[in-house]
């Protein structure tokens, strides 16, 4: 599991102790390079980024222009008119100051429209890449990694790598070409100034250096501390039933509170240093024009320096000015898209434990439906220390309905589980008609079963896609003959809209009783060599239990079914009864075989039976 596991730092424990539901938060990155994921995936559209560093570049140098504009106008316009050239000459200049304006709004326009786009195809792409590779991982990754936090990373950390793409790389570059640029255009106009100028840069970059680590450092805590907020809210809002009934919302309104107030707490470090930051750049940009100002006044009255050259050298020093102070801010943000960038690659990057062989092996046509256990030892990752099941050994002939009984803990879900191949045992094998599972693809295994949970797991869709999550491209006939024969007809048939109904975020639109009834369906439509039933009449009352047990019993003649069961009067007429205790076999029989042998089996089917009688 190690490689599945997000490589993190611990959370503060008072934040584990309320049980917030979210992963640690991951290494923070020490550079910009987490972004370059960002950047391959932009160059997948070299035509669009081609246009908008066009439009980039256009209207930077537009920008530019602006003072060679004002000096034209100033010294030759109004020099000129001062000399009688009259007002058609100052119109002139106005007139090309009026089309570098021009440039600059369509370039400004056409920047927006090409850096937006990217920035939200980008996003797109990355979200549908991340989702896609979280299909691919085994379970066992979200029992040790939240989902509501994995949910926040999809949501809040690409709005962060969004704007930074469709906004804070534009900016930057953009203030960069101006920096550049006006920087070379200042030491053609008045080299000396310039170079005076040029003194207080080392007082914009040093603050820039010193700063920007801690501030990467504490970006990523922000991000942290605002997916724990999202986490909460999710959990929160999901248990919503449960928290009023008993009457947590105070509770929960304190742990929310104190969840927002640490997540306020990293934001006004971040805000601190980047103000500090800020003051000590502005400071060191605005003191040197101030007095490269002095001096070129000098230079004005002293007749070295015309009007115009001091207006565009000032025109142009601001630019210069505005431009990397600019950088700073722009800097911190992407910054924070470094951080959102790398949370994304984690997610991206992640390797499922459970995968295909390089060649793996065809499970047999047509499908026999045997199951064979063998020496099986396994143990959960996150309790290396405990078996969950030792030296299991077990043979399930095709066709033979075997019933899994125990108390909690046995390894009953195990069972299951490793069927399924979510994990893989640490000793003995496996098979599916004689085939070792490791050596198969998972998705053929998984084809070859069909699962009814003990609580029926619903979609936020509509009954139809619901019900044919089991065979996609089932018929509306075959959903119905599925429906009928779980008992599930008759309600399906009366919600408003038929099988188009929603039914709501997990099934609320459905009682209990029908949702699992809705899961049988669903199993039932699969039409797999092997049934696998955990708890699968659990939730239904005791008519609708019959009916759906009586449906089950005429489909298990055909398939191998493994059913687990806590209530031991659905389990009777099973071929075979597996006792589990402490992950291992203790008894095998019939009903009647080990009614009468009086072990454990036997211990708990009299208290059971007893407390049904006197209920």
């Amino acid at each position: 599991m190690a490689g599945q596991t997000l490589e993190n730092t611990p959370i503060a424990d008072d934040t584990r102790a309320n049980g917030d539901a979210a992963v640690d938060a991951p290494a923070k990155p020490r550079s910009l390079a987490p972004l370059r994921m960002v950047y391959r995936e932009a160059a997948k559209y070299p035509d669009k980024v081609v246009l908008a560093l066009i439009a980039l570049v256009v209207t930077a140098a537009g920008t530019l222009a602006i003072p060679a504009a004002m000096q034209l106008i100033v010294d030759r316009g109004f020099g000129d008119a001062g000399i009688g050239g009259g007002e058609a000459d100052i119109g002139r200049w106005f007139r090309y100051l009026f089309v570098i304006v021009l440039v600059i709004a369509f370039g400004t326009a056409a920047r927006f429209y090409f850096v937006s786009w990217i920035g939200e195809r980008v996003v797109a792409d990355i979200r549908r890449k991340v989702h896609r590779n979280l299909l691919r991982l085994s379970p066992s990754f979200y029992e040790e990694n939240s989902p509501k936090e994995i949910a926040s990373r999809m949501t809040a950390d690409t709005a962060i790598i969004e704007t930074v793409v469709g906004t804070t790389v534009s900016v930057a570059l953009r203030n960069i070409f101006l920096g550049i640029g006006g920087t070379i255009y200042l030491f053609w106009l008045l080299p000396e100034l310039t170079i005076w100028l040029a003194v207080g840069i080392p007082g914009i970059i040093l603050p820039i250096v010193i700063f920007g680590r801690r501030i990467r450092s504490i970006s990523r805590d922000n991000q942290d501390r605002v997916a724990d907020v999202g986490a909460m809210v999710s959990e929160v809002l999901g248990a919503m039933k449960i928290v009023q009934s008993f009457g947590q919302q105070p509770r929960e309104a304190d742990r929310f509170g104190d969840a927002v107030e640490r997540t306020f707490d990293t934001a006004r470090r971040r805000i601190v240093l980047r103000s500090i930051m800020t003051a000590i750049i502005i400071l060191a940009i605005f003191g040197s024009i101030v007095l490269l100002l002095w001096r070129g006044a000098e230079g004005v009255a002293a007749g070295e320096i015309t009007g115009g050259t001091i207006l565009s050298f000032i025109v142009a020093a601001m630019i210069v000015a505005g431009a990397f102070g600019a950088l700073t801010e722009v800097y911190g943000e992407l910054l924070r898209g470094a951080g959102a960038a790398s949370r994304l690659a984690e997610l991206l990057e992640a390797e499922p434990d459970i995968a295909a062989p390089a060649r793996s092996q065809s499970l047999p046509e047509p499908p026999r439906g045997s199951l064979s256990f063998r020496n099986v030892t396994f143990r959960y990752p996150a309790r290396p220390e405990t078996p969950a099941l030792k030296d299991f050994t077990l043979e399930i002939e095709p066709g033979e309905t075997v019933a899994i009984v125990g108390p909690s803990g046995a390894g009953k879900s195990t069972i299951f589980q490793l069927v399924e191949r979510f994990y893989d045992p640490q000793g003995g094998t496996i098979r599916i008609d004689g085939v070792p599972l490791t050596a198969a693809d998972p998705a053929d295994v998984r084809e070859r079963l069909a699962l009814v949970p003990q609580d029926g797991v619903l979609f936020s869709a509509d009954a139809r896609d619901n019900l044919r999550y089991g065979r996609w491209d089932a018929t509306d006939e075959d959903i119905w003959d599925a429906a009928r024969a779980a008992n599930a007809e008759a309600f399906l048939r009366d919600l408003p809209r038929g099988l188009d109904t929603y039914l709501g975020e997990g099934g609320t639109q459905l009682s209990g009783g029908q949702q699992q009834r809705v899961a049988i369906a669903r199993a039932l439509l699969r039409d797999a060599p092997i049934l696998l039933l955990d708890e699968a009449t659990s939730a239904l009352d005791a008519e609708s239990e019959q009916l759906v047990q009586a449906a089950l019993e005429t489909l298990m003649k055909e398939r191998t079914t493994l059913v687990i069961a806590h209530r031991l009067a659905t389990v009777r007429a099973a071929d075979r009864i597996v006792v589990l205790e402490d992950g291992e076999i203790v008894e095998q029989g019939t009903h009647p075989q080990l009614s009468a042998n009086g072990g454990l089996y036997a211990r708990l089917a009299r208290l059971q039976f007893a407390a049904e009688e006197a209920a």
